[in-house]
């Protein structure tokens, strides 16, 4: 018997693909000095001095139309994080870039998965890494996904 490809699943989860990345693909990216793209946090200030990802720029939604022109530079890619998967903030401020006509992914997970699997995170303080939380990041590895 041979099995019916589902092609509009196909479609649906490559083009989620092609607009998604996650914590730990970021995090890669960065440790392996990757560029060409910029990490976008657009949450609020508040938010953003409690802690964020390091080399992430501060950018709220808000403000992105009236500011993205002289934080980014024109063509570069961009990855948008907020607070994690129960807020939007990341798909809004992916949105207004998408308006904007830069490439744009949203990063899935958020700042809330950036830190629970124990990745840096920068505060006036410094840089600090606060222990992962061993249902995402079991015995301190990746799920090699």
């Amino acid at each position: 018997m041979t099995k019916q490809i589902d092609q509009a699943a196909v479609v649906h989860f490559a083009e989620r693909l092609a607009y998604e990345t996650d914590v730990s693909d970021v995090a890669s990216d960065i440790g392996g000095g990757v560029t060409g793209w910029v990490l976008i946090d657009s949450r609020s200030q508040e938010s953003w001095d409690q802690g964020h990802v390091p080399g992430a720029v501060h950018l709220p939604t808000r403000e992105i139309a009236a500011r993205a022109a002289s934080v980014v530079p024109e063509g570069v890619n961009i990855v948008t994080y907020c607070w994690g998967p129960g807020c939007n903030g990341a798909t809004r401020a992916a949105l207004e870039f998408a308006k904007l006509g830069y490439p744009v992914k949203e990063m899935i997970g958020g700042f809330e998965y950036w830190t629970r699997e124990g990745l840096p995170v920068e505060t006036a303080d410094g840089i600090d890494r606060r222990l992962p939380d061993p249902l995402t990041a079991p015995r301190g590895v990746a799920c090699a996904c």
